[in-house]
């Protein structure tokens, strides 16, 4: 089978720099679709943790003025990764949160930051770097999305995109007086172009112009494609139906493999689920809670916002203390929260620990100690979270929406009785739903044979890349021999 050069797009890519879901699926995918015939190159902005990372980094084109400066674009590879690395220092040469200024604001030039990164792509796909033309390009989120824009209104010959949305919230919207300084023309501030109620959406010109639209799960892409789900976009996503696919997202399942995670104090299998007991006892010890090998403890890995719905965990702690179980959280957020689950923690010492930091050692163990992972988000595109959990036998408890729904198997009657319960599915997604849902969990716990059960039915689930990459690489194949044919 001929081999499909493909250019991914992406704002970061887990090695390297993370802030979420989306690095981690930039930096799976090229692995998992090199056994489907797929080629991939990713296009990353120059930040000093990429660039120290690269290996090679040689000069393979030149831009005189991108985004008020002079660009080099740079092919290596870092982490068993070919990328090509825009280095423009004036965009990119700024330490921490990629995003994120000292402050905790968004770098004011966000704007013209990742539209420099799509331009480039856009132009990468018209022959800027010579001998390597992709048949597709693959962009994702707001920050890769005005990639088919620049295609459009540039007027020439290249390659279909992808765009790929791992969560509608996130638009990527700024003012109408960036549109010059970003190199589209006047033309492109239409109804029918990038205007967004006023402003430039760059996620509303990428779905308006991509080729294909992906998102990362199949409830997710009919959620977003209505007018309650679609947060002002989906009537445009409706119209695109057509070319809208929900492909549920994969995790790299040799990074989360608790038969070989390095980081783990006891590595176990699908075979014998009752050795994590070691690492539960390592868990407590790690965030101070009391050594009770029999009480629940539940965990959680997350960001801490009103979207993954940790409002309704910190509402639903007394009443979870009061019946003898454990809370060790992980993850940063909004203040608000934040300071609720510290001052929770003082109020029940022994019961309840976070750490409101985030490093993946500490997340590898949280899932291979905990009895149950807590993800009460109110929407979720995919969700990772909760396919390391059935990975690791930690029971994911879940809202009914998005990825999350696709996901798990609720532990109702009959999927018991058949063996193919992996978790708990609540809704509503409220007060009421919530607390109901523990006291489903916390009854499930007791009746230990079942609750085995359902740690090795999540265990031995598919949640690897090799069916996503499979779906990845037909749609790439179809456009690729869709232009050839045009």
């Amino acid at each position: 089978m001929k081999p499909v050069h493909v250019l991914s797009v992406a704002a970061e890519i887990y090695p390297l720099i993370k802030t979420g879901g989306l690095a981690d699926v930039a930096g799976a995918l090229p692995t998992a679709l090199a056994r489907h015939g797929v080629r991939m190159v990713t296009l990353v902005p120059g930040y000093p943790a990429v660039l120290a990372a690269l290996e090679g980094g040689k000069p393979v084109a030149h831009i005189d003025s991108l985004g008020g400066g002079a660009a080099t674009l740079r092919g290596g590879r870092a982490a068993g990764l070919d990328l090509l690395v825009l280095d423009a220092p004036h965009l990119y040469d700024r330490p921490g949160n990629p995003y994120l200024g000292p402050d905790g604001r968004d770098w004011p030039d966000n704007g013209a930051r990742f539209a420099a990164l799509a331009q480039v792509a856009a132009m990468i796909g018209g022959g800027l770097v010579p001998r390597y033309r992709p048949a597709v390009i693959h962009a994702h989120d707001w920050q890769a999305a005005l990639v088919p824009a620049y295609r459009h209104y540039a007027g020439a010959d290249a390659p279909p995109v992808v765009l790929t949305i791992h969560n509608l919230a996130f638009q990527g919207r700024f003012p109408r007086d960036l549109l010059g300084a970003i190199g589209l023309p006047d033309a492109a501030f239409t109804l029918d172009g990038v205007e967004y109620y006023g402003e430039i959406g760059y996620l509303k010109a990428g779905i308006l112009f991509a080729d294909a639209i992906t998102t990362v799960s199949p409830t997710y892409a009919t959620e977003i494609a209505s007018e309650t789900g679609g947060m002002g976009l989906g009537g445009l996503l409706a119209g695109r139906g057509d070319d809208l696919a929900g492909i549920l997202n994969g995790i790299d399942t040799e990074v989360w493999n608790p038969a070989t995670d390095a980081l783990l104090p006891r590595r176990y299998d699908a075979g014998d689920p009752c050795a994590r007991a070691t690492n539960k006892a390592a868990l407590q010890a790690a965030f101070g809670l009391e050594p009770l090998p029999d009480a629940p403890l539940f965990g959680v890995v997350s960001r801490l916002s009103e979207q993954k719905g940790l409002d309704l965990l910190l509402g639903a702690l007394p009443d979870l203390c009061a019946a003898g179980a454990q809370l060790a959280l992980i993850g940063t957020g909004e203040a608000w929260l934040e300071d609720g689950f510290r001052t929770a923690a003082a109020r029940h010492p022994g019961q309840v620990s976070c750490r409101i930091a985030y490093d993946e050692a500490t997340a590898h163990l949280v899932q291979a100690g905990c009895d149950a992972l807590l993800v009460p988000s109110r929407f979720e595109p995919c969700g990772l979270t909760q396919l390391c959990a059935l990975r690791y036998g930690a029971v994911p408890v879940v809202a009914r929406t998005g990825g999350l729904a696709d996901t798990v198997v609720d532990a109702n009657e009959a999927a018991v009785r058949a063996g193919a319960a992996t978790g708990f599915v609540f809704t509503p997604i409220d007060p009421s739903g919530f607390a109901a849902v523990i006291r489903r969990v916390l009854a499930g716990y007791r009746d230990v044979p079942a609750w085995q059960a359902m740690q090795r039915a999540g265990m031995r689930a598919d949640v690897s890349w090799d069916r996503p990459a499979q779906d990845y690489a037909a749609l790439y194949r179809r456009l690729a021999e869709r232009r050839r044919d045009a």
